[in-house]
C-alpha cells in the first residue's frame, strides 16, 4: 500500500529519521495558514509548495514549487491544489491533486555546501535478504544513475539474523563522502531509517533526496513508502493511512470485494479462484485466440455475491467480448458456485457479453445441469479444453 509523502514522514518521525518538516493543506487558506507556522515554529522565510500523489517525479511535472513570501504561497496553492499532475510515473491521464504539502526550506546558507544523497531500503528477492541501496547522486531519477554511473550505487545487503550493523552504517556514510559531524548524523539516520522500515514491515523505503544541510544535519527530504498489505492488520493505524482518490476505483471495488483484481488490456474476462489456476486460464484464452482482459481472483469461499461483484467490475471494462468462469471446486462445491453464477447474473439483469463456465472438482457434474438448466447464456464445460473451444467460437 501506497502512502503520502506527509504520511511517511510522519512514520519516520516517530522512528526518530530527521525529515524536512511541513504541514498537510487541502485548501488555499490552510496553506497560508501553515506557512505562517513555518515561520514562527521554524524560522522558515521561504516554503516548498509540494503536491501530494502516489506518484513520483512530481518536480518535472510542475507539483513541487519554491514560494519566498504568503503572496507566491497563495498563488502556489492555487495552481498546484486541483491540477492534473503528469509525471513519468502516472502515465498521460496524470493524477489530480487533493492536498500539498507546505515543507520548510532546508536549502539555507550556511558554513558548509549543501550536499544530496539517494537512500532507499528494500527486499533483495534474489537472496530473500534486505538491501540498502545508496548513492551519491541524490535528487535524480535513481534508473538514470543506474544507466549512465551505475558504478556510483551501493548497495549494502542486511543479515537477517543480527540486523544492520554499526559498521555497516559507518561504511555508508564513508561511501557517501561524508565526514566530521555529517558523518556521525548519517550514521544515526541509516540505522533509524532502517528500523523503521523494519518495524513497520514495509515492503520498501525510498528517500531521495536525503540531504546534508549546510550546518551538517542529515534530513529526509521526500519519503516514498511502500507498505506491506499483507501486514496491514498487525498495523492498523498505517491501515488507517490508505488514500482511496488515489487508486483506480475499480481496485478500490475489487479490495473492498475481497477480490484480487489486476486490470490487463484483452477482451476475455476471467474469473478464477487461485492465483495458479488464474495463470493457467490466462494461458488457455491465449491459445483459444483470444487475450486476457483482466486477473481476478475470487478466493476459495465463491459465492453469489462474490460473482456479481466479479461481473460488475470485469463488465466495466468496454474491451471485454466474453468472460470465461474457471472454477475448480476444492474448498467450494461446484453446484453452489454455479448456483452463484445464476443468482447473479439475474440480478444484474442482461449481460452484454456472452459467458463461459468451466467448473471442475466436487459436485461439477451436478453443476453443469444447474447451468444448463438455467435458461441463461451461460456456456458450461467440465474439461479445460472444452472451454477453450467455446472462447474460441464466441470469439469468432
Amino acid at each position: 500500500m501506497n502512502i503520502h509523502e506527509y504520511q511517511g514522514k510522519e512514520i519516520l518521525k516517530s522512528f526518530g529519521v530527521a525529515v524536512q518538516e511541513g504541514i498537510v493543506a487541502d485548501t488555499v487558506e490552510q496553506a497560508v495558514e501553515a506557512a505562517k507556522k513555518m515561520k514562527t515554529d521554524y524560522n522558515s522565510d521561504w516554503v516548498v509548495i509540494k503536491a501530494q500523489i502516489h506518484a513520483g517525479g512530481r518536480g518535472k511535472g510542475g507539483g513541487v514549487k519554491l514560494a519566498k513570501n504568503l503572496d507566491e504561497v497563495k498563488q502556489r496553492a492555487t495552481d498546484i491544489l486541483g491540477m492534473q499532475l503528469i509525471t513519468p510515473q502516472t502515465g498521460p491521464e496524470g493524477k489530480k491533486v487533493n492536498k500539498i504539502l507546505v515543507a520548510q526550506d532546508v536549502y539555507y546558507p550556511g558554513a558548509s555546501e549543501t550536499k544530496e544523497f539517494y537512500i532507499s531500503v528494500l527486499l533483495n528477492r534474489a537472496t530473500g535478504r534486505n538491501i540498502v541501496m545508496y548513492s551519491t547522486e541524490g535528487g535524480m531519477d535513481i534508473e538514470e544513475v543506474a544507466e549512465h554511473t551505475p558504478h556510483l550505487i551501493f548497495k549494502e545487503e542486511i543479515d537477517p539474523k543480527v540486523g544492520l550493523q554499526g559498521f555497516q552504517a559507518r561504511k555508508i556514510a564513508f561511501n557517501l563522502g561524508l565526514s566530521g559531524g555529517a558523518f556521525k548524523e548519517m550514521v544515526k539516520f541509516v540505522t533509524a531509517l532502517y528500523k523503521a522500515y523494519d518495524s513497520t514491515d514495509s515492503a520498501m523505503f525510498e528517500i531521495n533526496p536525503v540531504l546534508k544541510t549546510s550546518d551538517d544535519k542529515i534530513i529526509a527530504v521526500d519519503a516514498k513508502v511502500d507498505l506491506d498489505e499483507n501486514a496491514l492488520f498487525r498495523h492498523p493505524d498505517y491501515a488507517a493511512m490508505r488514500d482511496k482518490l488515489e487508486e483506480d476505483p475499480t481496485d478500490v471495488e475489487a479490495s473492498e470485494s475481497n477480490l484480487n483484481y489486476v486490470k490487463l488490456d484483452g477482451n476475455v474476462g476471467c474469473m478464477v479462484n487461485g492465483a495458479g489456476l488464474a495463470m493457467a486460464t490466462m494461458d488457455i484464452i491465449k491459445i483459444a485466440g483470444g487475450e486476457p482482459a483482466n486477473f481476478l481472483d475470487v478466493g476459495g469461499t465463491a459465492n453469489a455475491q462474490t460473482v456479481k461483484a466479479g461481473f460488475n467490475i470485469i463488465l466495466k471494462d468496454p474491451n471485454v467480448k466474453a468472460i470465461l468462469i474457471n472454477i475448480f471446486g476444492g474448498i467450494v462445491r461446484c453446484d453452489r458456485v454455479a448456483q452463484g453464477v445464476i443468482d447473479a447474473y439475474n440480478e444484474i439483469g442482461d449481460v452484454p457479453v456472452p459467458i463461459i463456465c468451466r467448473l471442475q472438482g466436487t459436485n461439477a457434474v451436478e453443476a453443469k445441469k444447474l447451468i444448463d438448466d438455467s435458461g441463461l447464456k451461460v456456456y458450461s464445460a467440465i474439461a479445460l479444453k472444452d472451454a477453450a473451444d467455446l472462447v474460441t467460437k464466441v470469439l469468432a
